[in-house]
């Protein structure tokens, strides 16, 4: 960092909000210098985003998806081709808000690149994480377009029985989109990616920021074809036991099949396997080792933020440089905490609780 530089620093850590006319003013120096010293000082990762925004301690860089989540859950069996009675509700989602807003809460500081409409589901997304102080400053916005949305029909016992996402937005995220955000991927310490990202978005992210670990949430079996010849470009990977199979070419019936499975992808490269399997807990596995870790037996409101919550903790136990296993136990004590309330993520989420959990139930 050049001097000039440090000076701007310390006057945007004073006043954020100054304008490049004042901070010319006060350097004694011309706008147009201002502004290249601004674009440098994004480039090194001191400013993040628009705005301003400073660099102030390790972040993470999540890039996925930001939709409305529509649910509907019958007040008794679901019954197929049929008008159930139930309940239906409308919150914010998406995997990668999703995963984002659990860090923020879990008080990692986190910047999310997603794309949303301008219209009110698109500009609700954006108030909501203001509000928690989640960054969408590099999130793109499209004039004229419709925020994605994503129907999700509940069975009995409030697992998932189907589900319908319209979620072509997500083309609009081009490759030349990314590479202005680079200071923000490439300065983070880990980025966590969801494949509703394009696949020639995911492609280009994996091939340039070498030195960046990603973590990767398949989304769903249809969706993570697009990362089955990237998949050892991974640190971290969460796949439930469909994707992986899909993604390690095994046909999974019991643990020996597991670990068959996780040894294809670490053969490919990736350091953490973390196969979930709903009820049964989660399949842990490093290249020294795997653990199938029991699920605790919990009572379920909503099992559909499970996953971002467990991936939100496997995150949060890399930045404390906890070993897969430790960040496996925590994850699965976040997914507790989701699975007991109705909302997507349940608002009680913090480290504290988290970690209180993970005793509350022995799993530390």
């Amino acid at each position: 960092m050049t001097n000039r530089e440090q000076e701007i620093l310390t006057l945007l850590k004073t006043n954020p909000m100054i304008s490049q006319n004042a901070l010319a003013d006060a350097l004694h120096i011309t706008r147009s210098s201002v502004a290249v010293h601004i674009t440098n000082l994004m480039k090194k990762g001191y400013i993040l985003g628009k705005g301003y925004i400073l660099k102030s301690e390790r972040y993470v860089c999540v890039i996925g998806g930001s939709n409305v989540d529509i649910q509907g859950s019958p007040r008794d069996t679901l019954i197929p081709r049929d008008s159930n009675i139930g309940d239906v509700k409308i919150s914010l989602g998406g995997v990668g808000r999703n995963i984002a807003e659990n860090l923020q809460r879990l008080g990692v500081e986190t910047s999310l690149i997603s794309v949303v409409g301008d219209d009110a589901y698109g500009q609700k997304i954006l108030e909501e994480s203001r509000l928690i102080g989640l960054n969408m400053m590099d999130t793109l916005v499209l004039h004229g377009a419709m925020s994605s949305v994503y129907l999700c029909i509940l069975d009995d016992r409030k697992d998932m029985a189907l589900a319908v996402s319209s979620m072509d937005i997500y083309d609009s995220m081009t490759v030349n989109f990314i590479k202005s955000k680079r200071h923000v991927i490439e300065n983070a310490a880990l980025c966590i990616l969801d494949t509703n990202v394009p696949a020639d978005v995911l492609e280009y992210v994996l091939s340039t920021f070498r030195s960046t670990p990603f973590f990767l949430d398949p989304v769903s079996t249809g969706k993570s074809k697009k990362v089955a010849d990237l998949i050892g470009r991974f640190h971290t990977i969460k796949p439930n036991r469909l994707e992986a199979e899909i993604l390690s070419g095994v046909a999974i019936q019991n643990d020996g099949d597991l670990q068959r499975a996780a040894d294809v992808f670490h053969e490919k490269g990736v350091a953490q396997v973390f196969i979930s399997l709903g009820r049964d807990g989660v399949f842990c596995s490093t290249p020294d080792g795997h653990e199938h870790i029991k699920a605790p037996d919990v009572a379920i409101v909503n099992a559909t933020g499970a996953g971002d919550a467990f991936m939100a903790a496997l995150a949060l136990g890399y930045l404390r440089d906890m070993d897969a296993f430790q960040s496996a136990r925590l994850g699965s004590a976040a997914a507790a905490i989701a699975l007991a309330h109705e909302n997507t993520i349940n608002p009680t989420m913090s480290a504290d609780n988290l970690f209180n959990k993970a005793k509350e139930l022995g799993l530390c």
